[in-house]
């Protein structure tokens, strides 16, 4: 096998938690070792235009799905590119970059599955796909504390852009190979670091037998780490559900458990050995630990580095 660049793809609607797990991937295999894309940068129109024009960046003709379809391309091939750069802070385009593709390239982005060509070109495919509820509190959070907007903007450009988000972004969840879905434990919404997960592993990649370790209870007899069978669009899926509250004993038990599936991993495979694993933002801006989010990275690190291996 060739000693090409291992491709992650990450998709999702707007403040799906992208961006965030793209970090966190990113500083599990190390930054160097990384190359971050961002689909939004292929955007056609400016803020300014998209409004004149009453498209949404939502909408493939919004954007040069074409080039992006091309730089993947060549970067799968190991070939730089010069990348257009789109400033969210702004609402416009910055000058290109060049962009020469390291070890590991993470695509991510709202529209990164939305031609068959484009699919051919990773090696993993992840859908982030948390309940809208939590999505809006992301979004409205993030657009009005750093892009400048008011929650009722950002409310009303939500609404603007459902029936986009319909017919474009939710349908690339069935080409998806894990699809991640961060939901609260309860009715009400809470803080980020005690949300639970629920990972759909279809069998489009070798996911590691994780029966041995599913299940296992606390000292109430409660499971916080659970495997069973389900249907996803129709189709049959294993499903990972992991609890915000699950131990730190039950955590890596699972960690040691996938690490030894992938010898690569040893060195950078547990919260206790990589403390970057599941960091994440609290709502009051300090940094908390997320079991869950650790443990989501750290299956899908799993698949990047068996790819690395040709399997």
């Amino acid at each position: 096998m060739t000693h090409r660049p291992i491709i992650l793809g990450i998709v999702g609607d707007s403040a799906a938690g992208k961006t965030t797990l793209t970090k966190g991937i990113a500083q599990v295999l190390g930054e160097e070792n990384v190359t971050i894309i961002c689909t939004d940068d292929y955007h056609r129109y400016d803020r300014t235009q998209r409004a004149e024009l009453g498209i949404t960046a939502l909408h493939p003709d919004c954007n040069y799905v074409d080039i992006m379809q091309q730089h993947l391309s060549l970067l799968r091939t190991g070939q730089p590119i010069l990348k257009p750069i789109y400033s969210h802070k702004t609402g416009s385009f910055e000058p290109p970059q060049y962009i020469k593709p390291n070890k590991f390239i993470i695509i991510e982005g709202l529209l990164g599955y939305s031609t068959r060509a484009v699919l051919d070109s990773y090696d993993v495919k992840v859908y982030l796909a948390p309940p809208e509820a939590l999505r809006t509190q992301w979004k409205v959070k993030r657009d009005t504390q750093k892009r400048g907007y008011s929650e009722e903007q950002v409310l009303a450009e939500m609404l603007k852009r459902e029936p986009d988000s319909e017919q474009y972004i939710r349908p690339q969840r069935t080409w998806a190979d894990m699809v991640v879905s961060f939901y609260p434990p309860a009715a009400q919404l809470q803080d980020n670091g005690h949300l639970n997960v629920r990972l759909v592993l279809r069998p489009t990649i070798s996911h590691p037998d994780l029966t041995q370790v599913a299940s296992l209870s606390d000292q109430q007899g409660k499971s916080a780490i659970r495997l069973g069978l389900d249907r996803d669009m129709g189709k049959p899926v294993d499903v990972l559900e992991v609890d915000g509250h699950a131990t730190i004993e039950q955590v890596r038990e699972l960690e040691k458990f996938i690490c030894n599936k992938a010898p690569e991993l040893l060195s950078f495979c547990s919260t206790q050995s990589n403390t970057e694993l599941g960091k994440i933002s609290g709502t009051t801006g300090e940094t908390i630990q997320s079991y869950p989010l650790a443990l989501t990275q750290l299956l899908i690190v799993y698949h990047m580095l068996r790819a690395t291996k040709g399997h």
